[in-house]
Order: structure tokens, then sequence, then C-alpha cells
């Protein structure tokens, strides 16, 4: 019974704190003063009708990117308070105060001031757990230290003989003990690997470590990975960070995917799949459109997660940084519950909004007067739409059909070779460990046998499959610059590695 009233509780805790529903997040230039205030102003409206099922900015920050409480120089002077805590010998205050820090410091751009504030915050932990008897813990905060710095080397006028002998008998052990292999991969190639806060290597890195958890973020310019804990254990540790995704995304000023064409389907992708990892229903993508001629838009986008569907979209007209308040209103009502409003509303025949129209066409009125700011809201996604205006525009002739069937083969061929090239990479991988020590084969080894010539027939399938990727490219490229037509038709390609090869499908209408 007593199990019972704790599961109804726990059941009526979870109902009371249910998890958000919607998130809004804003596309494009990220660093746009204009389009953030336009994206705070539409999520401001939102919360203060759907509080409860907006994920809050401050949650989304959290979340992803956990800010620091305090500055590098606020965590350097707590850490020079516990350390004089330690030398007037009230350990446990310093440890406390040490404990603190090192959770502020995971939280602290990386970098090598970062690091330089853990490593002193781990020395310290070391004295102080020395001198509260605490000699296993003290040995553990110096392989903090040295499983990513094992030459470090500790200042003779700052430590005591003693000391010092300790913190060379860690590193002696740590020089013994069973490392594991970490592997970190990324999408985007060579991206600087963090390990607490360190400069570890680039992408793609293989390194040993000690085994344990640590701290690991991936950057490439502007773009940060979200901050994550991994846990390095077993023979060997394969990591992949799709920094492409995952870079794209910011917090400040205003939550943000990073895109030049702001409504593509990556960027959709992305939005989706940001969702998923917040775990919202609903995305709501908000961006600002300039078009080359005519008014500016503020249009949102409303994403299903879970199928990973475009619901519906809408937008305004706005000039300037102040978004009109019933145009705002108007927007919120149609994204949360698809009424529109006719005074405002205006749809147009050809399925597009007016902010992603290839021509100047003007758009089609509703009630209402000129003056009144409009939202479209056309429904992009019934195929039948586009169907019609594919069959509208006329039909591709067959030499511009066969240039892209030809290309789509010479990709699709290109595909396959780095398939085929990634199975060979772990026969290579097995051979290699397989080697005497004077780097030969064993003429009585039958597997390194087996995987030599696997190996020898996998490289006679990668440079047939880039001979005819060349051969079909080019021969594409050709086909495609003779041929009238210039409206592509949907192709799509698939590459599926398998272990004795790699299948490659070609599909489209034309």
């Amino acid at each position: 019974m007593k199990k019972l009233y704790v599961t109804l509780a726990t059941l009526l805790s979870l109902t009371a704190h249910a998890a958000p529903k919607r998130l809004v997040v804003a596309s494009g230039e990220c660093k746009d003063a204009e389009l953030s205030s336009h994206a705070k102003a539409f999520h401001d409206t939102l919360q203060s009708r759907q509080a409860e099922e907006l994920l809050s900015l401050a949650a989304f920050n959290e979340r992803l990117f956990p800010p620091a409480s305090k500055s590098f120089e606020d965590i350097q002077r707590q850490l020079d308070a516990a350390q004089n805590q330690f030398y007037e010998a009230r350990y446990a205050k310093a440890e406390q105060a040490i404990d603190e820090a090192l959770k502020e410091i995971s939280r602290l751009p990386v970098g090598d001031t970062r690091w330089q504030l853990y490593l002193n915050a781990q020395l310290l932990h070391a004295l102080n757990y020395r001198s509260m008897g605490k000699v296993k813990e003290s040995d553990t905060a110096f392989l903090n230290v040295l499983r990513l710095k094992p030459q470090h080397k500790l200042d003779p006028a700052l430590y005591a003989p003693s000391i010092r002998q300790a913190f060379d008998k860690a590193r002696g052990e740590l020089a013994k003990a069973k490392k594991v292999k970490l592997a970190v991969r990324s999408t985007v190639p060579a991206s600087d690997v963090y390990l607490d806060g360190l400069k570890v290597g680039q992408t793609p890195l293989n390194l040993e470590v000690l085994a344990g958890a640590y701290d690991i973020t991936l950057v490439k310019g502007s773009a940060v990975s979200f901050p994550r804990q991994i846990q390095a254990q077993g023979s060997d540790t394969p990591i992949l960070v799709d920094l492409a995704y995952e870079g794209s995304v910011t917090a400040s000023p205003y939550p943000c995917l990073a895109a030049t064409d702001r409504a593509d389907e990556r960027t959709l992708s992305h939005a989706i799949r940001l969702g998923g990892t917040l775990g919202v229903e609903e995305v709501i993508l908000v961006r600002l459109e300039r078009p080359s001629s005519g008014p500016n838009w503020f249009a949102a986008i409303v994403l299903n997660v879970e199928g990973g569907q475009k619901v519906r979209e809408g937008g305004f007209k706005t000039q300037g940084f102040d978004a009109p308040l019933d145009s705002l209103s108007a927007l919120v009502d149609f994204v949360t519950t698809g009424k529109d409003q006719p005074p405002l509303v205006v749809s147009n025949t050809n399925g597009k909004a007016p902010w992603v129209q290839s021509s100047g066409a003007p758009v089609s009125s509703g009630p209402g007067t000129p003056s009144d700011p409009d939202i479209s809201a056309p429904d992009r996604l019934l195929e039948g739409g586009e169907a019609s205006s594919r069959t509208g525009s006329g039909s591709t002739s067959a030499l511009r059909v066969a240039s892209y069937v030809t290309l789509g083969a010479g990709v699709a061929a290109l595909g396959g070779a780095g398939a085929v090239r990634l199975m060979a990479q772990k026969d290579l991988d097995a051979l290699e460990q397989r080697l005497n020590a004077s780097g030969r084969i064993n003429a009585n080894d039958a597997e390194s046998l087996e995987l030599r010539d696997s190996l020898a027939s996998k490289g006679n399938m990668i440079t047939g499959l880039l001979i005819g990727s060349g051969a079909a490219i080019t021969t594409g490229a050709v086909l495609f610059l003779a041929s009238p037509s210039h409206e592509p038709p949907p192709v799509s390609v698939g590459v599926s590695p398998s272990p004795g090869g790699a299948s490659v499908s070609l599909s489209g209408s034309f």
C-alpha cells in the first residue's frame, strides 16, 4: 500500500509539472537585432497565453548551454578564498568551496583560461584532501590533472617534497593503468576537441585516455557543440558529434538556428531535431524575410516534432524593430489554433506565401483595408498543388531527364565508394593489430591473410566505383548543359552499406 501511495504521488507530481509542448526558435542571421526583437515579442505574446506549454528562455539555456553564474575572475577569487581556508585548517569549508568552483568551471567557455582554473582547483583539492587524511580522494584529484596532462610538473617552490612525490607516484600508476581508446568524429572536418576544457586535438581524433567521466566540447570557428559528459569505458568509446546541427544552434541574444536560406529543408530538419532534443511536441520556427522588393515579412512555421511535418505557416508585414501588436496577436492565434482572422489573413491561390514567391505577382487581398497588416497562411504541404504546379510548367525534356539520372548514378557511385572505404577501415584496423613486430603478416596467420585479401577486394571495388562515378558525373554534366529545360525533377539517391559491399538506389519522378 505504501508503494502504491508513492507511485500515485509520483504520477501526480509529473502531471503537475508536465513538460512544455512548444518551443519558439528564430532562424536566419542570429545576430540580427531586428530578428531577435520580433522573435522575443512573438515569444512573449505566446507566453502570456500559454506559459505552461511554452519552453522558457531560461529552460532553453539551462538544458543546452548551461551558463555559469560567475565569471572567470569570480571563480578565481573563490579559489583564493578556499586556499586561505585550507591554510587556516578549515578543510571542510575549503572542500565545499572547491566543489562549487568546479561546478561553475564546467560551465565556462572552453580554452586555456578554463583549463588553468580547473588545474588549480584539482591541485588544491588534492592538498586539502591529503590534509583531511583522504589519500584516495587526493590521488583521484591528481589523476584528474595527469590523465590529460601526464607531463605536468609541480613547482618545487609551491609544493612540498612529499606532495611532489605523491604526484609522481600517481603519474607512474597512470602510465601502468589500462587505457580506453577514445575515437572522436565530427560532421564538420577538423573540429577542435576539448576535454575538461583542454584542447586535445582535432577530428578525426584517436587517443588513449584513462577510464572515467570527461566533459567534451567540439568547436569549429563560431560553431560550438552542446556541452556533454561522456563515460570512457570498455576497450573503446566512439563519439560522433553532429556539429553541423549543434553548431547552428545559439542561445544569445535569442534561441536561434543559423541559416542562410531561412526556410530550406536542412533548417527545418534541424528545427525538428532541436525539438526532439528538448522533448517538445511542436517547434515554431520564426524568421524575418527581406524580399528584394516589397515589404519585410515576419513569418512563422509550425513543425510537428514526432511526425517531422510542417503543420502550418503564416506571416505579416512589418517594418522596423517593433512588430504591430494586433499582427502578433493574430499570428499567435493562427499558429496555435489554425484559425485565421478574415480582417488580417490573406491566402494565395498559388500555394506559396508572399515572402517566397518566385515572381512579382501581386498578393490577393482579403477583407480589410490596404493598410491592414496581412497574415498569409497557405498550406504548402498539399501534394496536389505541387503536382499541378509542375504540370503547368511543361514536361521535362528527355535529355534533361537523362542528365539527372546519370548525375544521380555518379553521385550514388561516389557515395558507394565512401561506404566501402568505411567498411575497409575496420578490416585495416584489425589487420594492423595482428602484424608482427616488423610490421609484416605472419605466413601461418590465416585470419590476417583473409583480412589482406578482403582489403584488396574492397580496394578494387573502390577504384571501380570512383572511375564509374567520374565518368557518370562528367556525362551527366554534358547532358545537362546540352538540354534546354531548367526545372529539376525531384531525384533521391540512397547508399546502404552492408558487410559484403554496398547497395545504391536512385528514385525520382519526371
